[in-house]
């Protein structure tokens, strides 16, 4: 069938034609959203999973609902070689330039000096001056040089503009396990006083399922600050429905074998349903149907496109003792592998692994769930791996 016309989307991010079984992350961010609004509190929704689950979906979503709403919106990626001073602020740069005009009212103008101040914080050869004269507006002073110091001010105005202009603020960060403990500490301190004061602030975090233990070993009242969202598979039902749904707006059907066997291969993970939709539209001869035949080659192409970079592109980033590591670990599937049952499979003692391990961890290729375990971040992982010839 056309191509072009594919209702299909695989991609780091990309939005599906039919977002389904994410009803209650929606829902809750929706409450919250009207809940700051009315000068009320709010839980900041953190959630956490494998990769190609579809965090990045639902981040991506919360920000467009938050600027339906009018909300000044900041959205970043932790870990990307900047430290999350320097993000947020650029993050925020652009929506603060959009709402600048020389009719502000004095809590927006005093949230642009403040801005201003922690630009200098971070980049002493660069200024913003938002195009206004700001000379006589008070305000500044987010550029001590402490981090927690810094946003909590920064934060504060902003949020403090926001009401003003009877809207919020809202602070998505994805890939939130990558920040410094530091960071994660200022973060949870600043969320706590925002709910505490009432600021029109929400926070929203993404990351890998080991991010409600790095936010409790940061600030231990972590797990009464934050709404935890676990976003796992899709059960069969929902996965048909999202290569149904998309199909028919097009007037085309699947038939009820062709969507077993993609259900069934795609394990229920977001990711692989878009590979192995798109990859089964491209090849059926149609006009109007999928058949079993033609859903059969559509996954056997996903499979190698997913095997060529989904999974190629982690492997080759393990140097040949991760690779190694990672084989050891591929014998327990993708539950996880107990750290001492690796050391034991590879002749070793648990301690001078500690490197190895570290270095997967830091490369997104592992993580930790408990102590003493670690277990592959994309699923389908232990698979791949055991599919390589060992060199």
């Amino acid at each position: 069938m056309d191509a072009v016309r594919s209702p299909y989307s695989p991609g780091a991010g990309c939005p599906p034609a039919a977002l389904v079984g994410r009803d209650t992350q929606l829902s809750h961010w929706d409450v919250a959203l009207q809940r700051i609004e009315q000068g009320r509190t709010a839980q900041p929704p953190v959630l956490y999973g494998l990769r190609g689950v579809g965090k990045t979906v639902l981040l991506t979503e919360f920000s467009r609902r938050a600027l339906n709403r009018s909300w000044i919106v900041a959205r970043l990626e932790a870990g990307v070689g900047k430290p999350l001073r320097e993000a947020l602020g650029e993050a925020l740069h652009g929506p603060l330039a959009d709402l600048a005009r020389p009719s502000a009212g004095r809590r927006l103008l005093r949230a642009l000096k403040t801005a201003v101040s922690f630009k200098a914080s971070y980049d002493m050869s660069g200024t913003w001056s938002f195009g206004l004269d700001l000379s006589d507006i008070g305000g500044g002073g987010a550029d001590t040089g402490v981090l927690e110091t810094d946003l909590l001010k920064l934060l504060h105005d902003i949020a403090a503009a926001a009401t003003e202009e009877r809207r919020g603020l809202a602070i998505l960060i994805d890939e939130a396990q990558d920040l410094d403990e530091d960071e994660l500490a200022a973060l949870c301190s600043i969320a706590h006083t925002a709910g505490r004061d009432g600021w029109a602030l929400l926070i929203g975090l993404a990351g890998l399922p080991s991010i409600p233990r790095i936010l409790a070993e940061a600030k231990s009242y972590s797990e009464r600050l934050f709404a935890f969202y676990p976003i796992e598979h899709l059960d069969n039902p929902l996965a048909a429905r999202v290569l149904i749904e998309p199909a028919a707006l097009e007037g085309v059907s699947w038939s009820d074998d062709a969507i077993s066997l993609v259900v069934r291969e795609a394990g229920g993970y977001p990711y692989f349903l878009q590979q192995f939709g798109q990859d089964t539209w491209n090849e059926a001869s149609g006009p109007t149907t999928i058949t079993l035949t033609d859903a059969r080659i559509g996954v056997a192409h996903g499979w190698a496109t997913l095997d060529a970079g989904f999974f190629r592109s982690r492997w080759d980033r393990a140097t040949r003792s991760e690779q190694r590591y990672l084989r050891a670990m591929a014998i327990d599937g993708d539950p996880g592998s107990g750290s001492g049952d690796v050391a034991t499979r590879l002749g070793r003692r648990v301690t001078s692994l500690g490197p190895a391990r570290a270095h997967l961890i830091a490369k997104g290729l592992v993580y930790a769930p408990e102590h003493g375990v670690v277990a592959f971040t994309v699923p389908g992982m232990a698979d791949f791996i055991t599919r390589q010839p060992e060199l």
